[in-house]
């Protein structure tokens, strides 16, 4: 668990250092390398890989609706276009997806406290990258709320597909 528990704060750190000092995508190739441990540790090796697929996915999607709001600018990343959400937000998002078996796994049980720590923990990641120079938060207000209400969705909603994954991963062998 410790191993899990740092090498997601590796990645998150390298992604977005990495963003705030213009180097985006030596974060993302950290990210990955990190993930690729990660799913080679794995016992299910498939559905470790498909969650982390899934939260990428998710993410682009969440963040990007954030950006297209215009209530977080990111800089621009080259060879990446500038309406979506850049590649170092979606190595985030699957980053996150690799604690939901291990780290965070105990807190599949706790659906109500999964959705406070969500609401508390992913604005308060957004708030921290910008103050490190990764992000703008152009209008905060309205990127709390959303931030504070997609996060308290999304936390236990990708502990269930996490769970769904593993269960359905384990009853194949």
């Amino acid at each position: 668990m410790a191993f899990n528990i740092i090498a997601f704060q590796i990645a998150w750190f390298a992604c977005v250092l990495g963003a705030a000092y213009y180097a985006p995508w030596l974060g993302v190739f950290n990210a990955l390398f990190i993930l690729m441990l990660h799913c080679k540790r794995s016992q299910h090796k498939q559905a470790e890989s498909s969650l982390l697929l899934l939260a990428a996915l998710f993410g682009l999607v969440f963040d990007s609706l954030l950006l297209q709001l215009g209530w977080v600018a990111f800089e621009p990343v080259a060879y990446w276009p500038n309406a979506i959400s850049p590649p170092w937000m979606i190595a985030l998002w699957a980053s996150f997806a690799s604690t939901l078996n291990i780290s965070l796994n105990w807190l599949k049980k706790y659906t109500a406290l999964a959705c406070l720590l969500g609401a508390i923990s992913g604005p308060l990641c957004y708030w921290a990258g910008e103050r490190l120079g990764a992000l703008h938060l152009v209008n905060f207000n309205l990127a709390m709320v959303y931030l504070a209400v997609g996060w308290a969705i999304a936390v236990p909603l990708l502990l269930k597909v996490a769970s769904a994954l593993m269960n359905k991963g384990i009853n194949r062998v």
